[in-house]
């Protein structure tokens, strides 16, 4: 028996009818898959390595005391594997369908709090559903969970291997941006803790004081700005959220384009995709007769190094960050450069770290207190943006290979859209969460999105003709509207 994190614990409690806290993944395949052996592979990979898969959360009955997890006594595989075929004609849309019901299914708080659908009749090939709740573990640990599942060779055994837990990236990313290894401050709860660490620092070095005092300063000063960061208006994508939701996913985008894309306009790869998704959102609302201004992504900000494995006891540990959509500023090359500024002065900040230390602040607090931060926190934003790196070489999953990998984060509060990046084996692919009172058809703003790639693909082609006329400026600006 162990308490959950006080992180862990905001999470749990985060659960509404409208928003499940539920991380939801898709895979996909070409071929049929051996579900026998997914189920050997996930008793031994998930359940037998990381024991909140074998355990059920249950409340304390003393007041402001967190919750546990404990084994739990019915245990079975069975209740969490189910085996499903898909409707004919089983395509895209039938799955992207099935998918939007699963979401809005709650995760029953008697037992392990994750489930797998394998689902037959997916063209030729087949998928996995795999649905976790958030106060397991973070997104990209889960990420990282899922694809331990995996083998880089399709004749591998059924036994777990520690190396299947690394990610192809060394340090700690937002959204898919490196970002220095600093550490985080433990501040506000945990200012008692550093204090003391620090007293004979500070005791013998005056100018040591001085800095952790600047540092405390810099941090609070953050943290009343996160508060004070005014809460997006309602358009046709923020509302009150209701229960159904709707999912599409792009094409796969190459990742060599959208990589020559951003080299030429000295941006990253993430830089392109959030500059394709404002076009998107842009283009979306305008068709709409919505006002076109700025609107807040909510970006996740990992703080776990990606280059070790995942400890046992799994966890989150991430902050948030907002980052302004330049939704309304006109032309693809001016999107794509606002998006560069605003992550570089992001990258630059501490606001992770510290957004980190006020969820873990929450998940103290009574519920009732923590649904109202919740609630002031989630109205700042309209979209949650999440970016996984995933392996640059094809994965096998009991021996079939698997085509794409799709990783959704929950939406808190008020936020009813998550735009999911996921990169695998040379391709992107961009998938989209909606709520289904607001975004009926999101397959419209994918659409917009890859038109969006493929105008940046455009530009760059113009940069590198050296029979370009002068005059780019003019050019980029209209691109795209």
């Amino acid at each position: 028996m162990t308490r959950l994190s006080t992180a862990d614990a905001a999470w749990l409690h985060m659960d509404r009818p409208t928003n499940l806290m539920v991380i939801n993944s898709v895979l996909l395949f070409d071929e049929p898959v051996d579900w026998d052996r997914v189920k050997q592979i996930t008793q031994e990979r998930l359940v037998d390595r990381y024991p909140k898969f074998h355990q059920r959360v249950v409340e304390s009955r003393v007041p402001l005391r967190p919750p546990t997890w404990e084994d739990d006594p019915d245990f079975a595989l069975e209740h969490h594997m189910h085996h499903l075929a898909l409707p004919a004609p089983g395509n895209a849309s039938v799955l992207q369908e099935l998918v939007g019901d699963l979401m809005t299914m709650p995760l029953d708080r008697n037992r392990p709090l994750w489930h797998e659908y394998m689902v037959d009749g997916y063209g030729e090939g087949a998928a996995l559903i795999v649905r976790m709740h958030h106060c397991i573990a973070d997104g990209i640990a889960l990420a990282r969970v899922m694809l331990s599942m995996t083998d880089s060779m399709p004749d591998a055994g059924i036994r777990h291997r520690a190396s299947d837990e690394r990610l192809p990236r060394s340090r700690m990313v937002l959204g898919g941006i490196p970002l220095p290894g600093t550490r985080p401050l433990r501040w506000a709860a945990h200012l008692g803790l550093a204090t003391a660490r620090q007293t004979a620092s500070v005791a013998t070095s005056p100018r040591h004081a001085v800095r952790l005092g600047a540092a405390i300063g810099r941090d609070a000063v953050t943290a009343a700005r996160l508060l004070l960061t005014p809460a997006d208006a309602a358009s046709a994508i923020k509302g009150d959220p209701g229960v159904s939701r709707r999912v599409a996913w792009t094409r796969p985008l190459s990742l060599r384009t959208i990589k020559r894309i951003a080299h030429a306009h000295d941006a990253t790869v993430n830089d392109v995709l959030l500059a394709a998704v404002s076009g998107a959102l842009r283009q979306y609302l305008r068709e709409r007769g919505a006002p076109v201004g700025e609107i807040q992504a909510m970006v996740p900000f990992n703080l776990r190094p990606l280059d070790e494995p995942l400890p046992r006891e799994l966890g989150n540990k991430f902050g948030l960050v907002f980052l302004p959509l330049p939704v309304g500023v006109s032309g693809s090359y001016w999107r794509l450069r606002e998006v560069h500024r605003r992550m570089q002065e992001i990258k630059n900040s501490r606001d992770g770290a510290v957004s980190y230390e006020l969820l873990s602040l929450t998940g103290l607090a009574p519920e009732p207190v923590e649904r109202r931060v919740v609630d002031l926190f989630s109205a700042k934003g309209t979209a949650v943006m999440t970016n996984v790196p995933g392996p640059k070489e094809p994965v096998y999953l009991a021996g079939t290979p698997i085509r794409t990998v799709l990783v959704w984060a929950p939406t808190s509060g008020h936020i009813g859209m998550s735009v999911s990046i996921f990169s695998y084996r040379g391709e992107v692919t961009v998938g989209l969460m909606v709520d289904a009172a607001l975004v009926p058809d999101p397959g419209e703003i994918v659409k917009q999105l890859e038109r969006e790639v493929r105008a940046m693909r455009r530009l760059t082609a113009e940069d590198a003709d050296p029979r370009r006329a002068p005059g780019g400026a003019t050019a980029k600006a209209t691109a795209s509207p």
